[in-house]
């Protein structure tokens, strides 16, 4: 149904789009699209850009703004910010084609199809918000930049929940750096995208021959980005050191579940490592035992058992567990005086990886992958308490849902003191998405205020200190062990407290109060 005609007036706002502004549109949003990708992890570094997101999002917002100003119905509106959000997606998980092609073995025009479609599907959450933006969007440059930010954000937590969420390269995750870090203790990765949207609308949307007005927008962007680094510290009291070892295999992912290549090369290795490791603390990757246990040689983990049975050091080995009733993707906990060992099952599966939804198994089949279809392990299972300390772990990309490990602090006294992530993201080969998940796990330490160690198959194989820094790493694609002092963190964070009660619903319910009342006040003004 067309949208009232009424709602497409010009604004009053200076911004006027000229021949010179409909020309550079489209190419404008495919470079601004590319930008926004760019700014998660730089590809010659993997370092995030925070300025550059800043750059791509005011481009966006004046882009659209031009459209406004044009009149444009919600058609072209929607469908030139799906422009924008499906070559930002595609930048941001293109490496999915390796996981398809290189190791599926699906045909690569299908696999390049299958990323471009996910990328366009997922795109349609911003076409819609923007659509609305340009039509029914407010005049006013405040009241603007506010609904443009509340649309933005609810496009991000639509994307991050909705059919069990893919909520990669949000982002909030090009400011693990910058300004805008310090906001992540408050409001996370999604309340800092809202922040970065609405800085960088105020920005587009001023009209620069009002001096009066441009001054008093940039003091309320300085205001913005300033407000958390005049709030207190938010780092909680110490709990003490831990010494760990970090085991990475990089076995190579088309010999990871080969029977005397990949297998026995990831028993041989991590058994060597386990055995001889000193550390207080030794950990392996996702899957680094590659076999269920009954299908492991007589003996290869009661012998782990046994080696952590007495002394002063523990283990956490991941694995799959399972019968045929049904797998998991897990990883067990050995220490001194445990009459069995701890146990954490994944809970955030991967579609298509780790379940199969409804109606894809004809999809599934077109690759080569390995127990592909898991059960759901429980939300905030308990940690593995070690020399004073409250590990929890997470597997592969449930570092990705920050309200899901939120649900481990709504006990301070219980609250982890280390967040651990184990991972195997080989099927990405050398790609971004090695640089794209330490984001993640960084964003994960700001918004807690929690180290983070992360023991990974081909990288990033890292300490992360409670301020999101990198303190420790391996080189990426090599076999090593990273040997380093991890110190545990107590206290919540007001993320935490929040987050680990509500979830994600108090960001949704205020981006939807926003829209709502500009919504309701442009009603009672015409």
């Amino acid at each position: 149904m067309p949208l009232p005609q009424a709602a497409t007036a010009r604004p009053s706002h200076a911004l006027r789009a000229s021949p010179a502004v409909a020309r550079f549109r489209l190419p404008g949003l495919v470079l601004a699209g590319m930008a926004q990708a760019l700014s998660i992890a730089w590809p010659l570094d993997g370092r995030p850009l925070w300025w550059l997101q800043l750059l791509s999002m005011g481009a966006l917002v004046w882009l659209l703004g031009s459209l406004r100003a044009e009149g444009a119905g919600w058609r072209r509106a929607g469908l030139h910010a799906w422009l924008f959000s499906t070559t930002w997606l595609t930048g941001s998980f293109w490496w999915l084609f390796i996981s398809m092609h290189t190791y599926g073995g699906m045909p690569a025009p299908l696999a390049a199809i299958a990323v471009l479609a996910l990328a366009a599907a997922l795109g349609l959450y911003y076409a819609v918000a923007a659509a609305w933006f340009v039509v029914r969007g407010p005049k006013g440059r405040i009241t603007g930049a506010l609904v443009f930010a509340a649309l933005w954000t609810l496009a991000e937590l639509v994307r991050g929940s909705w059919f069990t969420g893919f909520p990669w390269g949000a982002s909030g995750y090009a400011h693990v750096e910058g300004p805008l870090a310090a906001w992540a203790p408050w409001i996370g990765v999604y309340g800092i995208g809202a922040v970065a949207a609405f800085a960088m609308a105020l920005i587009a949307l001023l009209s620069l021959s009002r001096i009066t007005e441009a001054v008093g927008a940039l003091v309320l962007v300085a205001l913005v980005f300033a407000f958390p680094h005049i709030t207190p510290s938010l780092r909680g009291a110490s709990t003490g050191s831990l010494q760990v070892a970090l085991l990475q295999g990089n076995i190579p992912q088309d010999e990871k579940f080969i029977p005397g290549g990949g297998i026995e090369t990831a028993l041989r290795w991590y058994g060597e490592q386990l055995r001889d490791a000193k550390a207080s603390l030794v950990v392996t990757p996702e899957t680094a035992v590659p076999l269920l246990p009954q299908q492991l040689p007589a003996g290869y983990l009661e012998a782990i058992e046994a080696r952590y049975s007495s002394g002063t050091q523990a283990a956490i080995v991941g694995l799959p567990l399972g019968d045929r009733a049904g797998y998991s993707n897990a990883v067990l906990g050995f220490q001194p005086g445990a009459t069995q060992p701890y146990r954490y099952s994944k809970h955030h599966l991967v579609p298509f990886g780790e379940f199969i939804p409804p109606g894809f198994r004809w999809f599934i089949q077109m690759m080569n992958i390995p127990l592909g279809d898991f059960q759901r392990g429980g939300l905030a299972q308990a940690p593995f308490v070690w020399q004073g300390q409250r590990i929890a772990p997470n597997i592969c990309y449930e570092d990705l849902f920050g309200d899901e490990i939120g649900a481990n602090f709504r006990d301070a006294a219980s609250a982890p003191t280390i967040l651990l992530n184990v991972s195997n993201i080989a099927w990405f080969g050398d790609s971004v998405a090695i640089d794209e998940h330490l984001a993640i796990s960084r964003m994960r330490s700001l918004e807690f205020a929690r180290p983070m160690v992360r023991a990974t198959n081909t990288g990033a194989t890292v300490v992360i200190d409670a301020e999101g820094r990198v303190t420790h790493q391996l080189p990426r694609l090599t076999r090593g062990v990273l040997e380093a002092t991890v110190e545990g963190r107590t206290g919540l964070t007001p993320y935490a407290r929040w987050v680990a009660p509500f979830g994600l619903w108090p960001l949704w319910i205020a981006m939807l109060a926003v829209v709502a009342i500009a919504f309701a006040m442009g009603r009672r003004q015409r």
